[in-house]
């Protein structure tokens, strides 16, 4: 699996889990699901993404 593929993996996955948390939990998770939206929306400008070089850093193929 290369890094583009498990970023989306990731990301879906944290927007799903914050979503489920602010409907069973707690609204201010909902910070949590802008927070992966706004970087996922800078790293189309920047072509840069802290989990990517995370992912990376872990030896994931890219």
């Amino acid at each position: 699996m290369n890094v583009e593929r498990l970023l989306r993996m990731i990301a879906g996955f944290c927007i799903l889990l914050s979503l489920a948390l602010s409907v069973y939990h707690d609204q201010r998770w909902l910070w949590f699901t802008a927070l992966v939206g706004l970087s996922l929306f800078q790293s189309g400008f920047t072509n840069w993404c802290p989990m990517m070089t995370i992912l990376r850093k872990l030896g994931v193929k890219g």
